[in-house]
């Protein structure tokens, strides 16, 4: 019998990967591709549908004829928050792909926080009202491209994050739907009914018509168009890459949680079957949903983690690839006490200040390129940290093992650095490519290649741990130092910490909720 073999498209926001996996996990084929990124006015970042659409096709292509089989099925995850609007007559965009780093809509959502509408939509969908989510930016394309609106009134364009576009172009037009996971992310949607909401499509000004239909995380949803590969590939399931990553990590029990580093970061805690409302500073999403009953998670982001670190190389020149951080900040003592709060797109949580901006402290004439590299790590940690503590129930971090992946969890040095600034293990499983697998293992399931989720938990397997080992001494003042980088970052945007982000104590680490 041949072995089944599962492909993964993880269409990120700098790159497009496809990866084919065995069934236990091993990664057997790969292919990727660097996508570009515009930035047509401050602020404002987009990407090209068609650059996507190419890239996907062409890695898919790539990975499958370097497989040495067929394909079994197919699993998508995807960028979440980025969305595309095109006609269905033709399939092809109005607008280029608004990305989730865009901040254009921060004064639409400034101003709808005014007007009292956060509590709705904090209510309905565990979000915020904030321009990293999609309908601020949708709105924007039917308010800013000439017709839009009426086209959208008519019926004749769709709406969709990168999953439902991919999937439309896929099945050849043949259906238009996405997953729980990433209408969840669009402020659109009712985590508890598990429904779009009117009254928020109503507080947008959003047809209905322009929208998918939401289906399950792992769900059969069609077919590859005849012509795309050799033969058909059942597409069967879609996920946030967040999501997806919570699966192939195996956070499937409550309280286990994970943090993916690529361009930013995502720190998702299982909070099982209650949609309990977030901590201050958080956000409710959805983990997973299957056979139409949904996880429930607890997530905080950071807008640049890895963006950051590219930041030095193309930016700053500082380093010509991103394994060189390694060993720049190993062999230095200690920081220096330079710090870089990396809000080159604004603070995600627990600040959510859209309009802070980035800033690098501390510097002297013998500070040097490594140390500028060395706090783009530690801010990596530090920032961690704050999510950990604002999603734990107490304000601690907690002790227990945080599962880590994407690019950047292949250094050690930032993971060791993560252990000792949270003061709880490291766990980096054995293959980094946790956003692929978790799309793969969401398609087995439904096609039976996986009896349950306690099947695919087993699979995973663990590369390495990090324990903590730095001083209290040290991390306190660590610590110390960092959160007046913050202050300074949020003070020098002359803007002010949202009300529900909590307070932030000097020396100790804590945040406690307002």
């Amino acid at each position: 019998m041949s072995p089944i073999r599962l492909l993964a498209i993880d269409q990120g926001t700098t790159s497009t990967r496809s990866l084919v996996f065995d069934v236990g996990g091993r990664l057997i084929a790969s292919a990727q591709r660097e996508l570009p990124q515009h930035y047509p006015q401050l602020g404002w970042v987009e990407h090209d549908p068609e650059d996507i659409w190419r890239d996907v096709l062409a890695t898919a292509r790539e990975a499958v004829e370097n497989a040495g089989g067929p394909i079994a099925a197919m699993g998508v995850a995807n960028q979440r928050e980025t969305l595309v609007v095109w006609r269905r007559a033709t399939g092809k965009p109005i607008y280029p792909a608004i990305v989730w780093q865009d901040r254009r809509t921060a004064e639409d959502c400034d101003r709808l926080r005014a007007e009292g509408a956060e509590e709705l939509v904090r209510s309905r969908t565990g979000l915020l009202l904030d321009p990293y989510f999609s309908a601020s930016k949708l709105a924007w394309i039917l308010d800013n491209v000439a017709g839009a609106r009426a086209d959208a009134d008519r019926g004749d364009l769709a709406f969709g994050t990168i999953d439902s576009f991919l999937l439309w172009r896929l099945t050849g037009g043949k259906v238009h739907a996405t997953d729980a996971t990433n209408a969840s992310r669009t402020l659109l949607f009712d985590i508890h009914r598990q429904c779009w909401d009117k009254d928020l499509l109503e507080l947008f000004g959003i047809p209905a018509p322009l929208l998918p239909c939401i289906e399950d995380t792992s769900f059969y949803f069609g077919v590859t168009a005849p012509g795309l590969f050799n033969l058909s590939i059942p597409i069967a399931s879609l996920a946030g890459d967040q999501h997806a990553a919570m699966v192939g990590q195996a956070c499937l029990s409550p309280g286990m949680a994970k943090a993916t580093y690529g361009t930013g970061c995502f720190a998702l805690l299982n909070t099982g079957a209650q949609s309990a409302p977030p901590a201050a500073g958080t956000l409710g999403t959805l983990a997973y949903r299957i056979s139409g009953t949904p996880t429930y998670a607890a997530e905080g982001a950071i807008f640049a983690a890895g963006a950051a670190v590219k930041w030095l190389r193309d930016g700053l020149g500082l380093i010509t690839n991103a394994a060189q951080t390694h060993d720049m900040a190993t062999r230095l003592p200690g920081n220096h006490g330079v710090y870089m709060v990396p809000a080159f797109v604004g603070l995600g949580a627990p600040y959510w200040d859209a309009h802070a901006r980035g800033l690098i402290c501390g510097l002297t004439l013998d500070a040097t390129a490594a140390h500028i590299a060395r706090a783009a790590l530690e801010a990596v940690a530090y920032q961690t940290l704050d999510l950990m503590q604002a999603m734990a129930p107490d304000g601690s971090s907690g002790r227990a093992a945080l599962r880590v992946d994407g690019g950047m969890a292949a250094n050690d040095w930032l993971c060791q650095f993560l252990a000792d600034i949270l003061e709880a293990p490291v766990e980096r499983p054995l293959v980094l490519e946790s956003t692929a697998q978790g799309a793969a293992y969401l398609a087995g399931l439904t096609i039976g290649a996986y009896s349950d989720l306690a099947a695919i938990a087993k699979v995973w397997t663990l590369g390495r741990r990090f324990e903590p080992r730095m001083t209290a001494a040290s991390r306190a003042q660590l610590l110390e130092g960092w959160r007046e980088a913050v202050r300074r970052t949020l003070t020098n945007a002359g803007a002010h910490p949202r009300e529900i982000c909590g307070s932030i104590s000097n020396s100790s680490g804590k945040l406690t909720g307002a």
